[in-house]
């Protein structure tokens, strides 16, 4: 495991009862389950969600980028909309067709965007947004693989310690999806997920290991569809597609909807427990490469000594009600 640099405390996200919302830029690469992540962080009172950045992953950059586009029309996410790298750092591209379609989001019926993607590249609008805002303002959720959120850092490293907190989905201190050991997204740049968990930010990885229970049960899907709404019809099209490919490709009855927990951490800490633990990526393995690796050894480190943590089990139920009540929020905008 690599030296980290120095440490920082992972800090708690504040009271939403008793605090402004907090600030995020959304990193995504759209995706069923980053759709609802979308609409989530849209919906939810405790967040305030200040920009969209895409980056190549579930399907080609091109696709993602058309697919958040067609989600902030459905659901009137009125923010900047920024493509990013349509590559990893180092590696060839890979993409998840077996699961989200060749569409990266096939099932539902899309809107035709209205909006332009903004101009600016995905990397430079989470630069300026970060050093726009004040220090300890702006978290960033990844739901992707890292490749934005490495290059900004390298880019610009005056983001480092303005940075609240990177709360990412990805990895899997268990558990892996596309090998035995190893999570899609960090798979997809390995070198990217090295850089960001070897940062000095603080970071909770909400890996596989938690984002598994998140699942979509009958009973989920029925009090999504009560909502009534387009949004709402629009998640239940997305579970129908999502579900099928899930069942077939990897045996999940249920299936679950990753990205969204990392947002949801973002909205309620308690919806989740977490652990520190020192975290880094392995990248030259015949056989473990990509695989987060989490040194859950003997106790827990103090947070003097450890500025990286994994998120460990959820609470199904409260998950799904701050799902439920975003998309309450969301309404009908059409």
């Amino acid at each position: 495991m690599s030296a980290h640099a120095p440490a920082q405390p992972v800090p708690s996200a504040p009271d939403s009862r008793t605090t402004a919302p907090r600030r995020i830029v959304l990193d995504c690469d759209p995706g069923h389950d980053d759709a609802i992540a979308m609409l989530l962080a849209h919906g939810s009172p405790a967040v305030e969600l200040v920009a969209v950045t895409t980056v190549a992953g579930n399907q080609t950059l091109e696709k993602v980028t058309r697919n958040a586009l067609a989600v902030a029309e459905l659901a009137g996410i009125d923010v900047p909309v920024a493509a990013g790298c349509d590559r990893p750092l180092v590696r060839p591209r890979i993409v998840a067709p077996d699961i989200h379609g060749d569409s990266g989001m096939d099932g539902p019926v899309l809107p035709a965007p209205r909006r332009a993607v903004d101009d600016r590249h995905a990397v430079d609008l989470i630069i300026e947004t970060v050093l726009a805002a004040e220090p300890g303002e702006i978290t960033l959720v990844p739901t992707g693989p890292l490749t934005n959120v490495a290059m900004a850092a390298r880019k610009e490293p005056r983001i480092v310690p303005r940075v609240r907190e990177v709360v990412l989905m990805g990895g899997g201190y268990h558990v892996g999806n596309r090998t035995p050991v190893a999570e899609f997204n960090v798979l997809a740049d390995p070198e990217a997920a090295h850089v960001v968990l070897t940062e000095a930010w603080p970071v909770t990885m909400v890996g596989l290991d938690l984002t598994h229970q998140a699942v979509a049960t009958a009973d989920v899907r029925d009090g999504i569809a009560a909502l009534g709404t387009a949004p709402a019809r629009f998640v239940g099209e997305l579970l129908d597609f999502y579900g099928t490919t899930y069942r077939t490709a990897q045996g999940f009855p249920s299936p679950p909807v990753h990205d969204p927990c990392a947002v949801a951490y973002v909205v309620d800490p308690s919806v989740m427990t977490t652990r520190r633990a020192p975290l880094d990526v392995e990248l030259h393995g015949g056989l473990t490469t990509g695989m987060t690796v989490a040194d859950l050894r003997g106790d827990e480190p103090g947070p003097e000594e450890c500025r990286t943590q994994v998120a460990v089990t959820l609470d199904h139920g409260r998950f799904w009600d701050l799902v439920l009540d975003a998309l309450r929020r969301v309404g009908d905008p059409a």
